[in-house]
C-alpha cells in the first residue's frame, strides 16, 4: 500500500439535500466534511457534515460504515492505538482489493476540520495486511503541508515525519510510533518557538480538539429494562444506566427534565404526566412514567423498544458532555468545544411519529449550538423536510 496515494482533489463528491454545510459556529473546530477514500464499501467518498446530517440509503449504502469511520478518527484522536480502534482491520478493507508485490492491503479515510486555524484536512493511510499500522499521514491547512509522515522501513515499528517549521530549517523529521496517529503526538513533539511550528500545532490541536469531542450513542433496550446503581451519572454509550443518569440530573436542570418529560408525553403510549426516578431498597434506581390521577406509575422497564430507544436518544440530545460519558479536552474550556453525537440506527424500532419527533428535537439542539449530531436511518422521510437537517444519501 503506497502512503502516497492518500486522498486528492479529484476525488467525487457525493449530494446533500435540505439545509446547506456552512462553516463552524464562533471559535468552536467541528468536522465539516468525512473523507472515505477506501473504506469497507466506500471508495473515493467525501461525506459533507452540516450541525445536524442524517445518512440515508438501502441496506448495503455503507451508513454503517460511514460512522465506523468518524468514530475511529475520533478514537484516534483521542490517543488510543490502532489494535484497539480497528480490531477487524481487514474488514476495513475494501472488497476485491489487491495486495501489492508485498502482500499488503489497507485503507484510507480522513476529515476536514474547521476553526479558528482555518480549513484543516487530515488523511490517514492504514496498512491492515500482513500487520496492522499506518503507513502514510497528511496534515494539510493554509495550502501547505503541516505534517506528511511514511513507513520508510517496514522492519521498525514507526514511521518518518516531517513536519514544518519555518525556520532556520524548514522541516523537521523525527520518527514516530506506527500504531498512533502522528497529528494528536505533534503538541508533546513540537516546541512552537518559529511561526511555521505555532502554524502546525494550531492545525494539530484542531484536529484533535473536534475529534475528541464524539459521543457514539446506540441504545440498548434489553439493558435498560433493569434496576441500576447510581454510580457517577454519566450516560454510557448504550444508555443501560438511563435510570441513574436521571436520578442525577432530575434535580440539576429542571428545565431539561420538564423537556424530557414532554418528549416522553409525544413518544410513549399512555397518559405520562411525569418522568420519575424511584430509589429501591437495594440502594439501585429505576424510572418511572408517572401516569396521573392516582394510577400507578409505569417502570420503564415494562415499555416497548421503540419507547425506550426513544426516551434514550431525547436524553442524549437534551444533555451534554459533563453527562454523555466522553472525555473532551480538559485543556480547552468547553465553550470552545462542539459535542458530536454519532447514531446509527438513529430511527430503529422507531415508528414514524416519534423518529419524526426526534428529528425536530435534533435539529432544535443543533440549531442553538448546543449538540452537532450525525446520524443514520432506514427511512429518510423522517428527515426530509425538516429545517437544519442535512440529508445525505448514499448509494450501494
Amino acid at each position: 500500500m503506497d502512503a502516497n496515494t492518500l486522498l486528492d482533489d479529484s476525488t467525487p463528491r457525493l449530494t446533500s439535500t435540505n439545509a446547506p454545510i456552512g462553516g463552524v459556529s464562533g471559535a468552536r473546530p467541528t468536522v465539516t466534511e468525512l473523507r472515505l477514500s477506501a473504506f469497507r464499501t466506500h471508495r473515493g467518498a467525501t461525506l459533507p457534515l452540516g450541525p445536524l446530517t442524517i445518512f440515508a440509503g438501502a441496506s448495503g449504502s455503507g451508513k454503517s460504515s460511514a460512522l465506523q469511520a468518524y468514530e475511529a478518527l475520533a478514537r484516534l484522536g483521542a490517543g488510543e492505538e490502532l489494535d484497539s480502534v480497528f480490531p477487524d482491520p481487514v474488514g476495513c478493507v475494501p472488497e476485491r482489493a489487491e495486495a501489492d508485490r508485498q502482500g499488503r492491503r489497507g485503507f484510507r479515510i480522513g476529515c476536514t476540520v474547521d476553526g479558528p486555524a482555518g480549513p484543516v484536512q487530515l488523511d490517514l493511510a492504514v496498512q491492515a495486511e500482513p500487520e496492522l499500522r499506518v503507513v502514510g499521514e497528511r496534515l494539510t491547512g493554509g495550502g501547505q503541508t503541516l505534517l506528511s509522515t511514511a513507513l520508510r522501513d517496514p522492519g521498525r515499528s514507526s514511521v518518518q515525519a516531517a513536519w514544518h517549521t519555518a525556520g532556520a530549517v524548514a522541516v523537521t523529521r523525527a520518527p514516530l510510533p506506527d500504531d498512533r496517529l502522528g497529528t494528536a503526538l505533534l503538541p508533546l513533539r513540537v516546541a512552537g518557538k518559529t511561526q511555521g511550528q505555532l502554524q502546525v500545532l494550531a492545525a494539530a490541536e484542531q484536529v484533535v480538539v473536534a475529534l475528541r469531542s464524539v459521543f457514539a450513542c446506540d441504545p440498548q433496550p434489553h439493558r435498560m429494562r433493569r434496576p441500576v446503581a447510581t454510580g457517577e451519572g454519566r450516560l454510557s454509550r448504550g444508555c443501560d444506566n438511563l435510570a441513574a443518569v436521571l436520578h442525577r440530573t432530575r434535580d440539576e436542570c429542571a428545565k431539561r427534565h420538564a423537556r424530557l418529560a414532554a418528549a416522553a408525553r409525544v413518544g410513549c403510549a399512555g397518559t405520562v404526566e411525569d418522568l420519575a426516578v424511584e430509589e429501591l431498597d437495594d440502594g439501585t434506581v429505576r424510572a418511572l412514567l408517572g401516569r396521573g390521577q392516582g394510577r400507578d406509575a409505569t417502570p420503564v422497564g415494562r415499555l416497548g423498544e421503540g419507547e425506550l430507544r426513544y426516551l434514550a436518544l431525547a436524553l442524549v440530545l437534551l444533555t451534554g458532555p459533563g453527562v454523555l460519558a466522553v472525555d473532551q479536552a480538559a485543556e480547552v474550556p468547553s465553550a470552545y468545544q462542539a459535542l458530536t453525537v454519532l447514531a446509527d440506527g438513529f430511527d430503529r424500532c422507531l415508528d414514524r411519529r416519534q423518529a419524526r419527533q426526534l428529528m425536530a428535537l435534533g435539529a432544535e439542539m443543533c440549531a442553538r449550538g448546543h449538540i452537532r449530531l450525525v446520524g443514520a436511518v432506514a427511512d429518510a422521510s423522517c428527515a426530509r423536510g425538516v429545517d437544519g437537517v442535512t440529508v445525505v444519501d448514499l448509494v450501494p
